[in-house]
């Protein structure tokens, strides 16, 4: 698979693409919900090149060895941290997974394969629906001193 750009626009589109396929279909609704949310305009994509990155991944994915019915087999631990990876800015990886839920949620239902991706996002950028940190300890009163 090709790498983007450390935090391009296409690093980021191309994590929401994956949400977007990752159940086997994309639906109008997700569509329609990044539609409604300026998503392109959000992660810094000319307009209308969402559909052509969501293309392109799935043309990649194919080009891995497609076999067993589903794109989401050729991702693994290994591929998701890699993505990942593509986006260390704070600001963005928060839009991205705020992004990336929506859409996951546009049709009511989490299928496991959005689960798995955003599962992914949020432990690898230690974020909570794209808000908070993971590791929310707050310091407290020394009880040693």
């Amino acid at each position: 698979m090709r790498s983007y750009p450390l935090n391009s626009p296409e690093a980021a589109a191309r994590i929401v693409s994956l949400v977007l396929i990752s159940d086997g279909h994309v639906c109008s609704s997700e569509f329609d919900i990044l539609k409604r949310l300026g998503a392109e305009r959000e992660l810094g994509l000319e307009p209308q090149l969402l559909p052509h990155v969501v293309h392109t991944l799935c043309e990649e994915l194919m080009a891995s060895g497609y076999e067993t019915g589903s794109l989401m087999s050729n991702v693994d631990d290994s591929t998701l941290a890699s993505l990942m990876a593509e986006i260390s800015d704070p600001v963005l990886r928060r839009k991205v997974l705020r992004l990336s839920l929506a859409a996951a949620r546009a049709d009511g239902h989490l299928a496991d394969g959005e689960t798995l991706v955003v599962d992914a996002a949020r432990r690898h950028w230690q974020l909570v629906d794209g808000e908070e940190p993971l590791n929310t300890k707050k310091a407290g009163p020394r009880l040693d001193a």
